[in-house]
C-alpha cells in the first residue's frame, strides 16, 4: 500500500467538522433510505457506527422511543463533539471505531449501521466480526458503500479537473474509489457469519448552491483527505477547473451531482456460535 492510499483520520478539524455538521443534511437524507429496511422499532438498541455530529442518530433515537437506546460512535473528535450537544436520555455518542466494539457486550443490539462508513474501515472482515458479536441473535445489519465499478460524478469531475490543471499523472492520488463491489461485500458478509446478505446500487442526487459549497461538502466528507496530496497553490488550480467543468450540472435548483451508493442488508441468525475476533 503506497502513502497515497492511506486515509488519514489526522487531517480533520473543527472546520471541517462544522462544515459536515451544515451540509450533512445530504448524507443524512441517503442515510433515512438506509434506516427504512431495517425496520427500526419502539425499545430497540441501536449502534450507529460512524455517527459524525450526530444528526442520523437523533432521528433514529425517535424511532425507539423512550424504551429504546441509540449509541454513535465514530473515530473524530471533532466529529464526536458536536454530536454530544444532541445526547438525551436515550441518545449518546463517543470516540470509537468499527474494528473494536470492546466496549460492548455480546449480543448487546438489535441493530447496526453504518452511513456511507464502511468504505473508510481499512481492516473490513474484523469489523463485521466484531458487529457481528454485538448484535442479537436474529439482529440486523444495514450500510451503504461506495462502489468501485460506479464512482461519485464529483470524483469523476475531480479526475477531470486534476488532468486540466495539469497534474494528469497524480490524478489517481485524490481518486482512488475506497468500498466493495457486491460481490466482495456478500464475500464479506457471509465470512463474518452473516445471512440472508443483499444490495442493491442506488442512485442519489444531491444539490448544492455554488461550487465552494460542493467542494467544502467533499472534503468535509472525507474528513480532509478530498485532495489532501495536493499542496494549496495545486488546490487553487484544481479548484478553478473543477469550478469550470461542475458549472455545466448547473440546474435551476443548484448545481446537481449524483452520487451512487450500494446499500447492504444481512442479519445473523437466530442461533449461531459466535465468531472469535483475532
Amino acid at each position: 500500500m503506497s502513502s497515497h492510499d492511506v486515509i488519514s483520520l489526522e487531517r480533520d478539524t473543527p472546520e471541517l467538522a462544522r462544515t459536515y455538521e451544515q451540509a450533512g443534511i445530504l448524507q443524512f437524507h441517503h442515510g433515512k433510505f438506509l434506516i427504512g429496511p431495517l425496520a427500526v422499532k419502539s425499545g430497540d438498541r441501536v449502534l450507529d457506527i460512524g455517527a459524525g455530529t450526530g444528526r442520523l442518530a437523533e432521528f433514529v433515537a425517535g424511532l425507539v422511543g423512550p424504551d429504546g437506546r441509540v449509541t454513535g460512535i465514530d473515530p473524530l473528535e471533532n466529529r464526536i463533539a458536536i454530536a454530544r450537544l444532541r445526547e438525551s436520555n436515550t441518545l449518546a455518542f463517543g470516540v470509537g471505531r468499527a474494528e473494536d466494539l470492546q466496549r460492548f457486550a455480546p449480543a448487546e443490539f438489535d441493530v447496526v449501521y453504518l452511513n456511507s462508513v464502511f468504505h473508510w474501515i481499512a481492516d473490513k472482515p474484523r469489523a463485521l466480526r466484531e458487529i457481528h458479536r454485538v448484535l442479537k441473535p436474529g439482529g440486523r445489519l444495514g450500510l451503504n458503500v461506495q462502489d468501485p465499478s460506479k464512482p461519485h460524478e464529483s470524483r469523476s469531475l475531480l479526475r477531470q479537473a486534476i488532468e486540466l490543471a495539469g497534474f494528469a499523472e497524480r490524478s489517481g492520488e485524490s481518486n482512488r474509489v475506497l468500498g466493495a463491489t457486491d460481490e466482495e461485500l456478500g464475500a464479506l458478509f457471509i465470512g463474518a457469519g452473516f445471512v440472508d446478505y443483499r444490495s442493491d446500487l442506488r442512485t442519489l442526487v444531491d444539490l448544492h448552491g455554488d461550487v465552494s459549497t460542493a467542494l467544502g461538502w467533499s472534503e468535509a466528507s472525507a474528513f480532509g483527505n478530498f485532495l489532501g496530496a495536493f499542496s494549496a497553490a495545486e488546490r487553487e488550480a484544481i479548484d478553478r477547473a473543477f469550478a469550470v467543468l461542475v458549472e455545466a450540472n448547473r440546474t435551476p435548483e443548484g448545481l446537481r451531482l449524483e452520487r451512487y451508493l450500494r446499500f447492504a442488508f444481512a442479519r445473523k441468525p437466530a442461533s449461531q456460535t459466535i465468531p472469535s475476533v483475532s
